[in-house]
């Protein structure tokens, strides 16, 4: 029974194989790896050594619930827990509306770097402004421009490579035909400092600026159950981000106190609003009052009444007066006309008139000094007819008075009774002005009342605007980091230490993906398990023939290994003949013919009679090894030629080396497949078995032509040359179909031309390797 040779136990360990293979394909490149690691970390010193730095600005603010604190104008709130919802107050720090106060406060669409240690750093302030002098709908993206300070001024260059020189003696204003800013030197600069220093300056929307600053802007708080926010914020200019963190704090405080003061302020608005109107609404009124109380006379109603009233009694008083002295002079005009006997006159019965009075005074005096004369005298007695004269004058007096007085009084009366009537009248109408009168006391009573209410209200509300206390504690105002957070040391180098080894290995990893060439014997294991591996066989170098190879060699090593597995691969076969070994391949070029060669070589220099055998008719390759004449007769001309003998073709390829024998394929023939169909190729191998030990046998490639298969019956191995780097992967298809379908006696795969192979170690086939320590032989 034929023992299976041990090359084909690979099962059992096939994994842990694998997974070596795998890493030794990575480590036989070490020396990339080495030059990658040693570049990615000097780029990385480099970009250490000069990157811009950039540092972490922190600020901490405590947010206050104001919801408790004492209103002079108490808010309706919603019943229940009245907790602080922080996210709130993150979304309004982070708002549009916020950061877009704080970049036009600090300027921040107008970025300024300034060229140091082979880079950009951005600083807060240049010693120059610039300021925008377009529109910001002209800005779709960032304009940079390049500012060096020379002595004849700023040379500006912008992106296109666009030149200008502004001297600095130049006013913005001149230069917005020119360019999209106008730049200003600071009073404070001294320039010949700053001449020849490089800055650049980029011009930013302000929209993207506060997009950008609300995306840079992070904000955190410290416990779940805290009320403490930490703003932080990263970049390469300390004071820069200490100003925004600082400013957006500011502005976020302003906008808390102006919340918290809106009822307060829209409580003055409209206080103000309708005590203004309510002042024109009080004045209307008094003015109304005043016009009313001017147009009907009056002061006070009940004072009015009770004077109008004594005046109607003082009025009937004199009317009844005047009536009593009218009545008065009709008797006294009565009595003095009736009287003819010169009586005396009723004196002092009331009359108001003294003149009226005296006269009749004076008239009964005359009466009595007639009386007393006319009793003792004649009626004829001058002294008594000249007192009768002077009687009937003094009557005549009398009653001419009477009547003037009366007529005076009559006059009078007329008048009292028309004041009298006025009087009544307005007396009557008292009680309607007194009701208008009140009706407009009445409005002007409820117009003070809300004219004072709303005093109260302005104060109060002018006492919660100024009162308002901020929502926020400012804990911690804005701090920079004393070293900076990028470049870190720490990351750098091992990052690019890992780059390094990534780089080569990303290389390898898709240059074996996108290869679809073979390369190592486990990508055949892995496709073709079926189909045992004998050896991977070095790429030669400048010596390719096996018996120029220095002894201990490699590659000389490596032939040995192959004759000594291929001798596993025939097997024990108790038999004196010869073992018929073929070399093939899928393709041309796959180094068929020179591995056929050495291995002829490797058994030869072990003491065995070898044959090698040039059997590719159409394209015969063997004498380009054993530099033997090309037009030698050889296997062609013995298959075709019945008086050929079998000895007429072998040649000594190699003087040094007597157990190696050449036959080489003799002449291109017209049918290469009729030849070696014949019998006579038959005869040929049992001759060869018959003298040699191994018959080494060069065909032609399976692939292109059919010479192989039709001799394929003859051999007692076949080794299947593959070369790495060459032979397509999709090639071990058509190589599988062959051992599939027996058309290739005990074939094996040979993996020829590896660049690499373990430093010093070769495994060659499964179980056995050779180590080559020169040191020790």
């Amino acid at each position: 029974m034929k023992e299976t040779p041990y090359i084909l136990d690979f099962k059992e360990d096939d994994k842990p194989i694998a997974f070596k293979e795998l890493i030794s394909k990575y480590i036989n490149h070490w020396p990339w790896f080495l030059v990658s690691c040693a570049l990615f970390l000097a780029l990385g010193y480099f970009y250490e050594k000069y990157a811009p730095r950039t540092y972490t600005s922190t600020a901490k603010i405590k947010i206050l619930d104001n919801s408790q604190v004492a209103k002079v104008i108490p808010k309706d709130l919603p019943m229940g827990d009245q907790k602080l919802n922080l996210e709130n107050h993150i979304e309004v720090l982070k708002s549009n509306q916020l950061l877009n106060k704080v970049v036009n406060e600090l300027n921040l669409d107008v970025n300024y770097f300034e060229y140091t240690n082979f880079n950009y750093q951005q600083i807060a302030s240049a010693p120059f402004v610039v300021a925008k002098n377009i529109l910001e709908e002209q800005i779709e993206k960032p304009m940079a421009f390049e500012i060096l300070m020379s002595s004849a001024g700023f040379y500006i260059t912008d992106q296109t490579g666009g030149e200008a020189v502004v001297p600095y003696e130049v006013s913005s204003e001149s230069l917005k035909n020119t360019l999209p800013f106008g730049i200003t030197v600071l009073d404070s600069t001294n320039v010949g400092m700053f001449r020849y220093t490089k800055y650049k300056v980029v011009l930013q929307p302000k929209r993207h600026t506060a997009a950008y600053l609300s995306e840079d802007l992070k904000i955190t708080t410290s416990e779940k159950q805290s009320d403490v926010l930490t703003l932080t914020i990263k970049g390469q200019s300390r004071n820069l981000s200490e100003a925004i963190l600082n400013s957006i704090v500011r502005n976020f405080e302003n906008d808390g106190v102006e919340d918290n003061q809106l009822v307060a302020r829209r409580t003055l608005e409209i206080v103000n609003e309708r005590f203004n109107s309510l002042s024109m609404e009080l004045d209307s009124i008094e003015a109304g009052k005043q016009d009313f109380k001017i147009a009907e006379d009056l002061s006070y109603i009940q004072t009015d009444a009770g004077a109008r009233l004594q005046r109607k009694s003082d009025t009937d008083t004199e009317l009844l007066k005047l009536k009593t002295q009218i009545s008065l002079l009709r008797l006294l005009d009565e009595t003095v006309s009736n009287e003819a006997d010169y009586n005396l006159l009723p004196a002092d019965i009331g009359l108001a008139n003294s003149a009226l009075n005296s006269m009749v005074e004076k008239y009964n005096e005359l009466a009595r000094e007639r009386q007393e004369l006319g009793a003792s005298s004649l009626a004829i007695h001058p002294k008594l007819l000249s007192l009768s004269e002077r009687l009937e004058f003094s009557k005549k007096n009398i009653l001419s008075t009477v009547k003037v007085y009366r007529l005076q009084l009559e006059i009078s009366r007329r008048q009292l009774n028309k004041q009298k009537n006025k009087l009544d009248l307005s007396y009557s109408e008292l009680p309607e002005k007194e009701r208008i009168l009140r009706s407009i006391e009445r409005q002007q009573s409820i117009k003070e009342n809300l004219y004072l209410l709303l005093l109260k209200k302005r104060e109060e509300a002018a006492i919660d605007y100024a009162s308002t206390p901020s929502s926020v504690k400012v804990i911690d105002y804005a701090l920079s980091s004393i070293k900076p957070i990028w470049p870190k040391k720490t990351i750098i180098y091992p990052l690019s230490l890992i780059l390094g080894l990534m780089m080569p290995f990303t290389f390898i990893l898709l240059r074996s993906s996108f290869d679809t060439k073979i390369q190592d014997r486990s990508e055949i294991e892995s496709l073709n398990p079926e189909i045992p591996t004998l050896i991977e066989i070095p790429s030669l170098g400048a010596e390719k023939s096996f018996d120029k190879l220095p002894e201990g060699s490699p590659m000389a090593e490596a032939f040995r290994i192959l004759s000594a597995n291929t001798d596993h691969l025939l097997g024990n076969q108790e038999t004196d003949l010869g073992k018929v070994i073929y070399v093939t391949s899928a393709i041309k070029k796959e180094g068929k013919t020179l591995l056929a060669t050495n291995l002829s070589l490797a058994y030869a220099s072990m003491g065995k009679r070898v044959l090698l055998v040039g059997a590719d008719l159409r394209n015969p390759q063997l004498d380009i090894y054993t530099q033997l004449d090309k037009n030698s007769s050889g296997l062609s001309d013995y298959l075709k030629d019945q008086s050929f003998s079998f000895n007429d073709g072998i040649q000594s390829g190699f003087e040094h080396n007597p157990n190696h024998t050449v036959y080489l394929s003799g002449k291109i023939p017209n049918s290469a497949p009729a030849l070696l169909s014949h019998k006579r190729y038959g005869e040929f191998i049992e001759k060869a078995k018959q003298e040699f030990d191994y018959v080494i046998v060069d065909t032609a490639p399976t692939m292109l032509v059919t010479d192989t298969l039709l001799i394929s019956k003859y051999a007692d191995a076949t080794l299947f040359v593959l070369r790495s780097g060459l032979t397509d992967k999709k090639l071990l298809k058509f190589s599988k179909e062959l051992f599939k379908n027996k058309k290739l006696n005990n074939m094996a795969y040979v993996l020829n031309g590896v660049e690499k192979i373990e430093d010093g170690n070769y495994g060659y086939g499964y179980g056995y390797g050779y180590e080559n320590n020169e040191h020790n032989t």
